[in-house]
């Protein structure tokens, strides 16, 4: 399927390049019409249940946005320009929040350090401490081996992560990351 759409768009822009000595409009699609998706769509259908289906807990748009208010409350309450992210159990942003005057590396910082938080269901300060035994944990994409991400839990597992990047030290990125989970359980 993939091959067919590329070999479509080249056909396409080859039609359009050869409509640039035309007048008038030159159209093409690679879409199949809907009757030919009509019987494909109706045998894809099926009714998945049972031993098959997982279900997982996620973190709500509301609770990831009080989270990250009381993060940067926490961070502005002593004289910090932060920004927060909080990540889903897959790590996709649900939030992120720039601080007035937070430079512009802590929004990338925040989001790697909530995702790496929640990847390993452990704040990113003890993570750190792994790398003396297992180096190469850094080069694992889209990770922030640095103090300010911390995991949120229900029932003992992670469901989200969040982190925080632009204190002067990863000690209070962190505790303003812990503000955040703690705003959580009120």
């Amino acid at each position: 399927m993939r091959n067919t759409h590329k070999i479509a768009g080249i056909a396409v822009g080859a039609v359009a390049l050869a409509g640039l000595g035309t007048f008038g409009a030159v159209s093409a699609t690679a879409s199949p019409s809907s009757s030919q998706a009509a019987p494909a769509a109706a045998q894809a259908k099926g009714n998945v249940g049972g031993k098959d289906v997982t279900t997982s807990t996620h973190l709500s748009v509301d609770a990831a946005t009080k989270a990250a208010e009381a993060t940067l409350d926490a961070a502005e309450k002593d004289g910090q320009k932060v920004s927060v992210a909080v990540v889903d159990r897959n790590g996709n942003t649900i939030v992120t929040l720039r601080g007035d005057g937070a430079g512009p590396q802590s929004y990338e910082s925040a989001e790697k350090k909530g995702y790496t938080a929640v990847s390993w269901n452990a704040p990113t300060s003890e993570l750190v401490k792994r790398l003396d035994k297992a180096p190469t944990l850094k080069d694992i994409p889209g990770t922030l081996f640095l103090a300010g991400g911390a995991p949120v839990q229900a029932k003992g597992a992670p469901i989200a992560g969040i982190g925080v990047a632009g204190a002067p030290s990863g000690d209070l990125d962190e505790k303003f990351a812990q503000a955040g989970v703690a705003a959580l359980d009120r």
